[in-house]
């Protein structure tokens, strides 16, 4: 097919036209969603080379891509996991503390009220003595002691325990007749001593005697000897024949 100015494709004096070329320059390939090479990359790259493979020397590395705003995050967050704990860490000392002073206060309010009670515990035990602790005055005396020992009172002191400093307050000190070596114990109480768990209230007045050693050992009761499992048992109702 011939056109006024010559052959299709050709120009007036016979010159060819030039082709139309579209390029497409979209950096999203539409088809596959892959990024693009630039275009000088690709013109670079001989022609059937195909595209680049990854982790070639081309590519920049992937630390160079990384944004330095998620660094800067990452160790923001390392500095508030660190004080979060260092806060935490402070709490529950501040609440052991709290508590350990709570329970200190306690136990001071309850040593305070129950040493004011002492010297009516005295005049309750000195009442017993005499035989006086009787009828609606025994009922409320057994109340006050019961409540004491609910709070933890306790009583110490008694004839023949051995002599302790922090327990126990002499105002008499017999010494021995007999030389040798001796060992201090109670001869007599003329005060109770009281204390409240740890807590020493009041130390017990009393009178102390230096006995031998050996004679002190002597007046310790023995504990009985296990009973052997092949003896038959004994009734404590049924005489025993001598040998």
């Amino acid at each position: 097919m011939s056109t006024p100015n010559g052959p299709e494709g050709q120009g007036p004096a016979g010159e060819q036209e030039e082709p139309v070329v579209v390029r497409d320059r979209r950096r999203i390939d539409p088809l596959t969603g892959e990024v693009r090479a630039p275009a000088g990359d690709a013109a670079a790259s001989p022609a059937g080379a195909g595209p680049a493979p990854a982790g070639s020397g081309d590519e920049p590395p992937a630390e160079s891509l990384a944004d330095p705003r998620i660094a800067d995050l990452e160790k923001q967050l390392e500095e508030r996991t660190a004080d979060l704990q260092r806060v935490s860490a402070e709490y529950a000392n501040y609440r052991r503390r709290v508590d350990r002073d709570r329970e200190a206060v306690l136990h001071g309010a309850k040593a305070s009220f129950v040493a004011d009670l002492l010297t009516v515990l005295d005049d309750i035990e000195r009442a017993e003595q005499h035989g006086d602790l009787n009828g609606p005055f025994k009922s409320v005396a057994d109340k006050v002691v019961g409540v004491v020992e609910k709070l933890g009172l306790d009583t110490f002191g008694a004839e023949g325990e051995l002599f302790d400093p922090s327990l126990h307050e002499a105002v008499q000190h017999e010494p021995a007749d007999a030389p040798g070596a001796t060992v201090t114990v109670l001869s007599a109480v003329l005060r109770r001593g009281y204390r409240l768990k740890d807590r020493v209230l009041r130390p017990a007045m009393v009178t102390v005697v230096d006995k031998p050693e050996p004679e002190f050992l002597s007046d310790e009761p023995v504990p009985p000897a296990p009973a052997d499992e092949n003896d038959p048992p004994v009734n404590p109702e049924e005489p025993t024949n001598p040998a």
